[in-house]
């Protein structure tokens, strides 16, 4: 029987929301920068239960500017959806890695009027951290 008075080991090295939610922001910085040699200016991470929603700001690379800026929008929009494609794979398996969880789908869109790129991505399950209850719409598992 567990003592109520020691601390659980494992807990204690799991993340915090927080914590978790800043690795996948700097991480998917990092990743892009790496990709495409194009970093967002900013990438934020919100953990819903099994859902996890990322927003990337200035998520346009230099030569999909160029394009939209010089009016080949239809162009740029194509460059945006294959390079998405292509790199959606190692993506998925490096948040697959951060998270500790298998990824079902990963959903994404941008929009050149603003700049902004967009991606729900879809869980197994609720990853592991230190405080869940800080998970929005989290659910505790039922134990048997």
């Amino acid at each position: 029987m567990a003592n109520a008075n020691i601390p659980d080991p494992t807990a204690s090295a799991l993340p915090t929301l927080g914590e978790l939610q800043r690795q996948l922001s700097q991480q998917i910085r990092a990743f892009y920068k790496k990709q495409l040699e194009h970093q967002p200016a900013k990438v934020t991470c919100q953990l819903f239960d099994k859902a996890l929603a990322i927003v990337m700001e200035d998520a346009f690379t230099q030569p999909e500017t160029l394009l939209k800026g010089n009016g080949y929008e239809d162009l740029a929009s194509t460059v945006r959806s294959r390079l998405e494609r292509l790199v959606q794979p190692q993506l998925k398996a490096l948040l697959e890695d951060i998270l500790q969880v298998k990824i079902k789908d990963l959903l994404s869109d941008a929009t050149s009027e603003t700049g902004r790129s967009g991606m729900i991505v879809i869980l197994e399950h609720a990853p592991a951290v230190r405080n869940p209850e800080a998970i929005p719409q989290y659910k505790q598992p039922l134990v048997k």
